[in-house]
């Protein structure tokens, strides 16, 4: 008996830990900006886009890049236009904790086309902006997918590391 209580103790001491350092991390992440590591990959991509919407399309504009914890879950980012004429790209800084190589490979390259199309002058509503000058500009920045959506089987097969 005594060796069950034992083995129950040390199973109830190591979730507990476990799940301290779980709330730990989430913490952690929720309350600091994203690391430096991070930070400098999604500037990195953020230079070549910069680099091919100016080969490719002309412009020399940059958008400031906001990386957010007040979007909702279903959303990985997005391009705004305001009034004011300006383009901002707000990205989901929930989601780099989920898969930051699709937010760096896949959403980025996404919301700036969209922001392309924005500077460009073409606002369409057709396919929710993601029509074919959209796809044709986001093919042009090497976007890896230029679907008009998430495809959440490809966040799961990445996160695997099993293709």
């Amino acid at each position: 008996m005594k060796n069950i209580y034992s083995i129950f103790f040390s199973i109830t001491v190591l979730a507990t830990l476990g799940l301290g350092y779980i709330w730990w991390n989430d913490y952690s992440f929720k309350n600091n900006p994203l690391d430096d590591e991070l930070q400098n990959r999604i500037n990195k991509k953020i230079k070549e886009l910069q680099i091919k919407s100016y080969q490719r399309f002309g412009i020399k504009r940059t958008f400031p890049i906001i990386i957010s914890d007040d979007m909702s879950s279903n959303h990985y980012g997005m391009a705004v236009y305001t009034k004011n004429q300006e383009i901002k790209i707000y990205l989901n800084k929930n989601r780099f904790k989920e898969n930051a190589n699709y937010m760096i490979e896949d959403v980025i390259p996404h919301e700036y086309a969209h922001a392309i199309t924005f500077a460009i002058g073409h606002f369409s509503t057709k396919e929710k902006g993601h029509d074919k000058v959209w796809q044709d500009i986001c093919k042009k920045l090497d976007g890896k997918r230029c679907e008009r959506f998430v495809n959440h089987d490809d966040i799961l097969i990445e996160k695997t590391n099993l293709f």
